[in-house]
């Protein structure tokens, strides 16, 4: 009777643990099954606000160039900038990002893979691009490959922005958004995926950290083509044409320079080490161009100016854009101020040929993109990055030799495609508004509203004729 009532007592004991120790097994059994989660929570929130800081950008060039431009023409000239904010937003979801990014394309070319040259469509409407694993390529293990892709949303917005600085005042609205829709679809992306889409000019070593090539250079030289095909503005040799609100400007290169902080920060494409270099030669550099242009303008010109400094700052930028990730702070002084000097003769250059590029884009993203790019093979090391190169000055001078190549074939490139694309425009529409509607203004014409209404006009013209403050005629 004992053994019974203690078999079935064990029995009953039995019974009742097995769950709770299955409930064990399978906890213990769990950390060994389950892969762990690459995604770093660090890495992601810096990336998060790197993407922010680089969305900031677009405004910040908008009121930069805004404030450069005639009254007339400034919410026209903004809206240039805002309308990619909208435009590139919606078509890198559909088509662009795959375009730049994917490599699932294998197709043979004349014995080279076309996956040198341009994405596949696989990741077309963001088809395959998850919000909690990496990318499957490796771009950037750490972090959502959702956030990667707005990541470089925000440089594929901000590029073609940058263009609209050569061709404000004088070109039909309609024309400008059916040519960056082209533009950035048959330009940027290729471009994006030589270099940073495991395309040729990457397999060859070119060096660009955070777009010398892919954004400045590009940008630079297709504005300078598209000034000249588009012709120069009416009487821009006959008239002033002195900046309307230099406050603007300089509330413009303030977020400019913020917004650069994620812009080459981010590229790292994580919060460390390299990210730490990049902001802190980025922030170098922009220093040393701001006080370069201060210098030269008081010793060339006597009067330092504030549209001079804001220029500097942005040469700064620019110069050391390709180079951020791969130099040490000390080289970050001399990208930025060699740069600095190089975009200063080129702007006094462009000036003295009356070349209608109204913002000075080539004279300073086309220059400053060229240098920062050539100047990267000059001070390049694999101390600061040991994914990167040994350039010049650390003993390989065959990297500067690849920046030459990187900056031709780009400089090719975005040459040639704006050529077709502003031909293939020209002959389906009208590309720059008529002489009457320049005169008058393209903030009236071309989008029905002002900038500064009648009180505002009001307030000036009631200044008393005598007031020092009272507006004088040009040469008076």
């Amino acid at each position: 009777m004992f053994r019974k009532s203690l078999t079935i007592a064990l029995v009953t004991l039995w019974l009742l643990s097995a769950p709770l120790m299955g409930n064990a097994l399978a906890q213990d059994a769990a950390p060994a099954a389950a892969a762990p989660n690459p995604i770093d929570s660090g890495d992601t929130a810096w990336m998060l606000v790197s993407t922010a800081l680089v969305l900031l950008m677009t405004p910040g060039l908008a009121f930069f160039y805004g404030g450069l431009v005639r009254s007339r023409n400034v919410l026209n000239t903004m809206m240039m900038s805002l309308v990619m904010m909208g435009l590139i937003g919606v078509t890198w979801v559909l088509w662009g990002y795959s375009l730049a990014f994917d490599v699932s394309v294998k197709f043979p070319a004349f014995g080279v893979g076309i996956e040198s040259f341009i994405g596949g469509l696989d990741w077309m409407f963001l088809n395959n691009v998850a919000a909690d694993k990496p990318d499957p390529v490796g771009y950037a293990g750490t972090i959502p490959h959702q956030l990667f892709m707005a990541y470089q949303m925000m440089f594929a917005i901000i590029t073609p922005a940058l263009i609209s600085g050569a061709i404000v005042e004088r070109v039909t609205f309609k024309a400008y958004f059916w040519f960056m829709l082209l533009w950035s679809t048959f330009i940027y992306s290729p471009l994006a995926h030589w270099v940073w889409g495991r395309g040729w000019l990457a397999a060859i070593g070119s060096l660009d950290f955070a777009g010398g090539t892919v954004v400045h250079i590009s940008s630079g030289v297709s504005a300078v083509v598209a000034a000249w095909m588009i012709g120069p503005r009416t009487n821009h040799l006959n008239k002033p044409h002195t900046p309307h609100n230099v406050p603007y400007v300089l509330l413009g290169i303030g977020l400019l320079w913020f917004g650069w902080c994620g812009f080459n920060g981010g590229s790292a494409l994580g919060a460390g080490s390299l990210a730490t270099v990049a902001f802190v030669t980025t922030t170098i550099s922009a220093a040393a161009g701001g006080l370069t242009w201060t210098i030269l303008e008081w010793v060339l010109r006597g009067k330092p100016t504030a549209v001079g400094i804001a220029s500097g700052f942005l040469a700064g930028l620019v110069g050391i854009t390709p180079a951020a990730g791969f130099v040490l702070p000390v080289a970050a002084i001399l990208i930025g101020s060699i740069t600095t000097v190089c975009c200063f003769f080129a702007v006094s250059l462009r000036a003295k040929l009356g070349f209608d590029d109204t913002l000075d884009t080539f004279p300073v993203h086309g220059v400053g993109g060229t240098v920062g790019a050539i100047l990267t093979g000059v001070f390049a090391t694999k101390a600061v990055n040991e994914l990167g190169a040994n350039g010049l000055l650390a003993g390989d001078p065959k990297l500067v030799g690849i920046q030459f190549v990187g900056v031709l074939a780009t400089y090719v490139f975005a040459a040639a495609g704006t050529f077709a694309i502003i031909k293939l425009l020209g002959s389906f529409m009208e590309l720059r508004v008529p002489s009457h509607a320049e005169d008058q203004g393209l903030d009236i014409n071309e989008h029905g509203e002002e900038a500064y209404g009648e009180d505002f006009a009001g307030g000036f013209s009631a200044i008393n004729s005598a007031s020092p403050f009272a507006p004088k005629k040009v040469g008076t």
